[in-house]
């Protein structure tokens, strides 16, 4: 009668053991390699310092290691036994934990359309989330089971063969329906954002994300939804773990950052340009976000590029 699970803990093992060495033959040194348009994987080493940047919709597993991953005031940690599960953007930041030169961090991360997401639901007969059901975190960590661990595998076997143009996008289908048959389906089915207040916090996020550089009012922006004021911070709060005004903060200094580190602007200009109109008021914010004021991180950004 135990034969059965007993059976399946050994495959699951030699699953996970099999996924660390096909990762690791594919990334055999450390960093970050995109093998297609919504497919990256990732090595390190050793443990890392935070890396600022904004989340897509998509599955997140890792082979070996761990990693954090800090959302508003919301901390995510992750490891071989469990996923994380993204179904919105959302400006983050994330470290590895564990890594080591014998046992590096080594992870896979699969991009989840929307419209493929939908597709399978409709084919699948799922219904969209109604409103009781549409307050959900963009963001959660679950177990990774046996069919979801097996589903990952066989695309990581896909990514050199050459039958993978025609059988990746098959298998990807057979992912996203694991994800929406599994425990988390129901925040999963949020990603076509079809009804509820989801729809509504979707549409504020696309507007936050295009135009975050502009003035924001809570009170116009929720206006504009239909919402009050107090019902759209509490479910934009409940979706993505910050405010209105937290969510434009971050992307407006990620963006920052990106200026002065990619287009050399100085951090007055920089401020500026994503909204700051009083370079002080910029120059604090940089600095309780990232740590440093904007001159000395930067410098301290380009002295690491230039050592690599």
């Amino acid at each position: 009668m135990n034969e059965l699970p007993e059976l399946e803990q050994e495959r699951d093992a030699l699953n996970r053991i099999e996924l660390v060495q096909r990762l690791a033959a594919l990334m055999p040194k450390d960093g970050i390699l995109d093998v297609r348009p919504d497919l990256r994987l990732a090595r390190a080493g050793v443990p890392t310092a935070r890396v600022y940047g904004v989340s897509k919709p998509s599955l997140c597993v890792i082979a070996q290691g761990a990693k954090e991953v800090n959302i508003g005031d919301s901390i995510y940690r992750y490891d071989p036994e469990h996923f994380l599960l993204a179904t919105v953007e959302l400006p983050l930041t994330g470290r590895v934990l564990e890594a080591s030169a014998r046992f590096p961090y080594l992870s896979i991360r699969i991009e989840l359309e929307p419209s493929l997401v939908g597709s399978v639901m409709i084919e699948a007969g799922m219904p969209a989330p109604s409103n009781s059901q549409s307050d959900t975190k963009a963001v959660l960590v679950s177990h990774l089971g046996s069919s979801l661990l097996e589903t990952v595998l066989r695309l990581v076997r896909l990514i050199d063969s050459k039958e993978n143009r025609v059988l990746f996008p098959l298998v990807k289908r057979e992912l996203v329906y694991r994800l929406l048959a599994g425990e988390q389906g129901a925040r999963l089915r949020n990603l076509p954002m079809l009804g509820g207040h989801c729809d509504r916090i979707a549409k504020a996020i696309e507007r936050l994300n295009k135009h975050f550089d502009r003035p924001m009012s809570v009170e116009g922006l929720a206006k504009e939804l239909g919402m009050s004021a107090s019902g759209f911070h509490q479910h934009f709060r409940t979706v993505t773990d910050m405010s209105p005004l937290q969510f434009q903060k971050q992307l407006r200094l990620q963006e920052a950052r990106r200026l002065m580190l990619g287009e050399n602007l100085d951090a007055s200009s920089a401020g500026h340009r994503v909204g700051y109109d009083d370079p002080s008021h910029f120059s604090r914010d940089y600095k309780r976000h990232f740590g440093d004021s904007p001159l000395r991180d930067v410098e301290r950004l380009r002295t690491m590029v230039s050592t690599d």
